[in-house]
């Protein structure tokens, strides 16, 4: 410390004059003696000099240990206070330890429980992630197959509306081109006679109203074109007398027409003609077959040669002629009765095909020709008077209620 080097520095420069104090050798007189013993007067102020000079010192040394006792008790005093300092400023240190380490404690907690919830939303991602993909794979696959669905049906819906478009211009003709009164027997072929068509020759009547007999509700006719009536009973000419009360039905729908049951017009010949001609032993079928005509979408095709190959191919054990022992007989799917089925009948979209008999297919194309023409009518395709309209309603009408009493014609093989 400063103040011990300075009292170091004290003390030895008092010992320094402590030395200067002592008495040097006594000078010799020349000439071999002693000098005089006797000292001189500067010997003596000399003297009295260094007395006063050690008195000074004595005394400074004494001012210098008294100055040392009291820096030994502020030395002493600073000791303690240090001391004191020390333990506080330890117990504050202390203090501020443990605050520091709770509150690394509770850091660490807080660390902790944000490393799990990292890890969960990790966790979560993934999972979210790999469910993106998984779907998004899924609406690929279902894309790609709608989209293939979607071009096989266009690709139909092409070829039908081809098949439709020329069915329409066909039907148009057809329809512009004939009257009741004078049919356009070269656009209506199925007007003439079995027996006409397979000469074919012109109509066997030279005018007037000759459809098909199975159509037109007469009796069929015998193979040579004749009556089976006695020649007394047959009719000269058929007359009509218009019933007032079905002509004002008529007109009634014609105003606003619809193919809802809601008019008159309509619930009449529903009950009348269209319910019984489609009502066969299969009434589940029926309904299907009447929905599907309603909705015009049933179809009516022959029997493909391969599926009657086939049919035959089972019966040629059976012998007889062409190695057939009678004709082959199928099970019509609306009736349940078996006969020769030639024709096929297709609901909607579906897949699979039922066979009819003759009979079953008149009923039905009856029906079909009836609502043909009522949506014609509907779509302002027909450009007759309502009284012409009215008798060709009334014909078709007819042509269902021979066919329900099991009245059709065949062509002659």
């Amino acid at each position: 410390m400063p103040s011990r080097s300075r009292r170091r520095y004290e003390v030895n420069l008092l010992a320094g004059w402590l030395v200067d104090l002592e008495p040097g050798p006594i000078p010799r007189v020349e000439g071999g003696g002693q000098g005089d013993p006797r000292p001189t007067r500067p010997q003596e102020q000399g003297t009295q000099a260094r007395g006063r000079e050690g008195s000074r010192l004595e005394r400074a040394a004494q001012l210098e240990g008294a100055r040392g006792g009291e820096h030994e008790d502020n030395v002493s005093r600073l000791r303690s206070s240090s001391l004191e300092i020390r333990e506080k400023g330890s117990e504050i240190l202390r203090e501020q330890l443990d605050a520091a380490q709770k509150e690394l404690k509770l850091k660490d907690k807080e660390c902790e429980r944000l490393s799990q919830i990292r890890d969960q939303l990790e966790q979560e991602l993934e999972e979210l992630t790999a469910s993106l993909f998984e779907e998004a794979h899924r609406m690929v696959r279902e894309a790609n197959v709608k989209q293939a669905t979607a071009e096989k049906q266009l690709k139909e819906a092409q070829g039908k509306s081809d098949v439709l478009q020329a069915e329409v211009s066909a039907l148009k003709t057809m329809v512009l081109t004939s009257t009741p009164s004078s049919p356009n027997r070269r656009a209506h072929p199925q007007l003439l006679s079995p027996g006409t068509r397979s000469r074919g020759s012109s109509p066997h009547h030279g005018g007037g109203h000759a459809r098909n007999k199975s159509a037109s509700g007469a009796l069929p006719l015998a193979p040579g074109g004749h009556s089976d009536l006695p020649s007394d009973l047959q009719p000269v000419r058929e007359d009509k007398e218009m019933d007032s009360i079905l002509y004002a039905e008529f007109l009634t729908w014609k105003n606003r027409p619809s193919l809802d049951r809601s008019s008159a017009f309509l619930v009449r010949i529903y009950r009348e003609d269209i319910g019984p001609c489609l009502s066969f032993t299969r009434s589940e079928l029926s309904q299907s077959v009447q929905s599907a005509v309603e909705n015009n979408s049933l179809t009516i095709e022959p029997v493909a040669m391969s599926a009657l190959s086939m049919v035959k191919a089972n019966a040629i054990e059976c012998g007889g002629p062409n190695g057939l022992k009678a004709a082959v007989e199928m099970k019509c799917a609306l009736s349940g009765i078996s006969r020769s089925c030639k024709h096929q009948i297709k609901l909607g979209d579906e897949e699979s095909y039922y066979y009819i008999s003759p009979s079953s297919r008149a009923r039905i194309t009856a029906v079909c020709n009836f609502f043909t023409y009522i949506r014609y009518i509907q779509q302002g395709l027909v450009r007759h008077d309502a009284e012409q309209m009215f008798w060709e309603v009334t014909r078709l009408r007819r042509e269902m209620t021979v066919a329900k009493l099991g009245f059709y014609l065949t062509d002659q093989e």
